[in-house]
C-alpha cells in the first residue's frame, strides 16, 4: 500500500461519491480548548461513508465478475452502500442482513435495488448465508471492513479532510469492523504531518481496544450498544494496519455516546447516528483525561453516518 494507490482510489471513486462538507462548532471548540473539524459523511450518498469503499471494491472487479454480482453482509450502512454502488454500475447486489437490523436501513437497501436475505444476528450466521449465496450465484463477496479495496476506499474521507485541513494533529474515528480507522490511519500516514489517529469504541463492544492491548484479534463479549454500526469485530486484513498505525483506542459509555450525539444535534443542527457520536464522545473523554494533549491543537472527527430511526431516538 502506498500513496499513489490511495490517490488512484480517490480519482476512481470521485464520480460516484459526494465531497462532503467539513463543519466546525465554536461552542465545541471553546468547551474542548481545541479546534475541531467534523468531516460530515452523514451528507454522503446513502447517508454514510461506506459508499466509498463499496464503490472502489466494485470498480476493481473485472467485467465477468461484475456480471455475476456481489454479495455482502451488513447491519445497514454497508448494505445500503453496496446496493447503491452496484446499482450505479449495473451490478446485481445480494445483501445479507440480520433480523435485528434497523428498519430504516432495510428500507434503504430495497430503495437502492439490493436483494435482502435475512439471517440470525450473529457473525457466523451472516457469513454462512453470504458464502451460500456466493456459491449459488457466483457473486463476489465484499467484506464490509476486511477487504483491502474497501479499506482504501474508506480512507478517502480522511484524505479529503486532510486536503482541506493539512495541519491536523489528530483524527478521531469510530471503530466497528475496523475498515474506516484502518483506511484513515493509512491516509494520515501518507497525507498528514505527524497526524495521529485515535479510535473511539463503545465499552459494550470493546474488542478493538482489547485487541490492541493483547496484540491479537479479540471477540466481543457483549454488543449491547446503541451504536449498532459498531457491533462487529476486527479482521485479519485491517488489524495489522490498525496495530501499526493507530495511536490508541478510547472506550466510551452508552451515556457518553448519547450525550455526544445530542450535543451535535442541538448545537450543529445536523443528524448523526449513535455510531458517529462515538468518535466525538472519545475526543471529549480523552480531552477530560489528557487536556494538555489537546490545548490549541487541530482535531479532525469523522462523522461516519446519519442513518437514524427517528422512532428510536435515545433522547
Amino acid at each position: 500500500m502506498n500513496k499513489e494507490e490511495l490517490l488512484k482510489c480517490h480519482q476512481r471513486i470521485v464520480p460516484f461519491v459526494h465531497a462532503t462538507p467539513v463543519l466546525t462548532s465554536s461552542l465545541i471548540d471553546k468547551r474542548l480548548g481545541c479546534k475541531v473539524f467534523f468531516k460530515c459523511e452523514n451528507f454522503q450518498r446513502t447517508g454514510a461513508y461506506k459508499i466509498r469503499g463499496a464503490t472502489n471494491a466494485i470498480l476493481k472487479l473485472g467485467d465477468e465478475e461484475r456480471k455475476k454480482g456481489v454479495v455482502t453482509h451488513s447491519s445497514g450502512n454497508f448494505a445500503q452502500a453496496v446496493s447503491l454502488a452496484a446499482k450505479s454500475l449495473g451490478v446485481p447486489a445480494h445483501i445479507v442482513m440480520p433480523t435485528s437490523a434497523p428498519k430504516v436501513k432495510k428500507e434503504g437497501v430495497v430503495t437502492y435495488g439490493g436483494i435482502i436475505y435475512e439471517c440470525e444476528p450473529t457473525v457466523e450466521a451472516r457469513q454462512t448465508m453470504a458464502d451460500k449465496i456466493s456459491h449459488d450465484t457466483g457473486a463476489t463477496f465484499l467484506h464490509p471492513s476486511n477487504d483491502l479495496n474497501v479499506i482504501i476506499g474508506q480512507g478517502t474521507a480522511a484524505m479529503e479532510l486532510l486536503n482541506e485541513q493539512p495541519d491536523l494533529d489528530v483524527i478521531f474515528c469510530p471503530v466497528g469492523g475496523g475498515g474506516l480507522i484502518a483506511g484513515s490511519s493509512l491516509t494520515a500516514k501518507y497525507f498528514g504531518k505527524n497526524c495521529k489517529v485515535i479510535g473511539g469504541e463503545p465499552m459494550e463492544a470493546d474488542d478493538a481496544y482489547r485487541s490492541l492491548i493483547s496484540g491479537k484479534i479479540e471477540g466481543n463479549e457483549t454488543v449491547n450498544t446503541i451504536a449498532d454500526g459498531l457491533r462487529t469485530t476486527l479482521g485479519d486484513v485491517n488489524f495489522p494496519i490498525i496495530k501499526e498505525h493507530v495511536a490508541k483506542i478510547v472506550c466510551v459509555t452508552e451515556e457518553e455516546i448519547i450525550s455526544a450525539m445530542r450535543l451535535v444535534w442541538e448545537r450543529m443542527k445536523i443528524i448523526i447516528e449513535p455510531s458517529s457520536a462515538v468518535a466525538l464522545a472519545a475526543l471529549i473523554r480523552d480531552n477530560q483525561e489528557n487536556a494538555s494533549d489537546y490545548q490549541n491543537k487541530k482535531v479532525g472527527v469523522i462523522i461516519s453516518g446519519g442513518n437514524v430511526d427517528l422512532n428510536q431516538l435515545p433522547f
